[in-house]
């Protein structure tokens, strides 16, 4: 990098900025946790020649906090993915069921929202369909935040919800269904054709919050990719400009993830990557009646405490997947 002639290829410089940044990323906290390893082993050696209460409570909280430090390291030391890093694009739509199904979809909604804040991402709503009575039928969220798409791509598939409905004057008990898909999201830097005349665009009247000005012009936008029938649509601006720019990055980011799969010699259309959303296909299940639990049926983790996980505290599910998807990690 210091040569005189480093730029002189740019696309070639920044390929190698990219992947000086990308080890840096891995080697710094790994310094600094066997730097306060060391400090912690000297100290630890000093109590023993010299007991002190109030240094060995200072060491107890030093060894909590480097517990948690050195977890949070090695959970990351699983994402090494192609796309791990990148941001994360989470579709969820009901399934059949009508308000239930589409409530249960609004619920997914905000506890995806709250893992994000919890973890300090943010998070955009691209494009929502609200449900007829209740909830959602649709949401495509954007999340950003370090190794976002690592981390949420072990949600994908069909997610069950077991309770007594709200919405049955008779209290009787509903299972409903929603699905969950999650792609990366594609940086600028990654060239992903959409030639114009590849795309039908249409205008609508947006539904929904957002006042007058959106009820009354044309502002929000359905894109066609033609050739592969993928469909993105945004409502969420009032600008019919910003709208489509929106739609468009969706768009690229779902023909990107199809080359992805397509050269790992999977089915080449990404809707033939969801599963069917019905009984027999769910990778968790969500029950609020007649006791409460949150079963994982990939990693058979259950939590009992659906509040707090429905809150967004959904971590222990994803790190037991990924150690479980991990090389060379076996459960029993």
């Amino acid at each position: 990098m210091g040569e005189s002639n480093f730029w002189d290829v740019p696309d070639r410089a920044r390929e190698v900025i990219s992947e000086v940044n990308t080890i840096k990323n891995w080697v710094e906290p790994f310094d600094r946790l066997e730097a306060k390893l060391r400090e912690m082993i000297e100290l630890d050696e000093l109590l023993q020649a010299e007991p002190d209460a109030e240094l060995s409570a200072e060491l107890d909280r030093d060894l909590s906090s480097f517990e948690e430090q050195l977890r949070g390291y090695e959970l990351r030391s699983m994402l090494q993915g192609p796309d791990d890093q990148r941001n994360a694009m989470v579709e969820i739509s009901a399934g059949a069921g009508g308000t239930e199904a589409q409530d249960w979809a609004g619920m997914l909604l905000r506890m995806y929202t709250r893992w994000a804040e919890r973890r300090g991402f943010s998070v955009e709503v691209l494009d929502v369909s609200e449900g007829e009575e209740a909830g959602i039928k649709g949401a495509m969220l954007e999340v950003k935040g370090e190794y976002a798409y690592g981390f949420l791509r072990s949600e994908a598939g069909v997610h069950r919800l077991v309770r007594i409905s709200p919405f049955d004057s008779q209290s009787r008990r509903h299972t409903s269904f929603a699905s969950v898909f999650v792609y990366p999201d594609v940086d600028e830097e990654i060239n992903i054709e959409v030639r114009d005349e590849d795309i039908r665009m249409d205008v609508f009247r947006a539904s929904g919050a957002g006042g007058q000005h959106v009820n009354k012009t044309s502002s929000a936008v359905r894109l066609t990719h033609i050739p592969s029938g993928i469909v993105t649509s945004c409502q969420q601006q009032r600008s019919q400009h910003k709208n489509k720019e929106t739609a468009l990055k969706m768009l690229k980011n779902a023909l990107y993830q199809r080359e992805v799969e397509a050269r790992e010699a999977k089915k080449a259309e990404i809707d033939s990557a969801k599963t069917d959303v019905s009984f027999g296909n769910q990778i968790r299940s969500y029950v609020f009646q007649p006791y409460t639990m949150v079963n994982d049926h990939r990693t058979e983790l259950k939590i009992t405490d659906v509040g707090k996980v429905m809150d967004g505290a959904i971590d222990p599910f994803i790190e037991a997947y990924l150690k479980r998807a991990a090389p060379g990690v076996h459960t029993a």
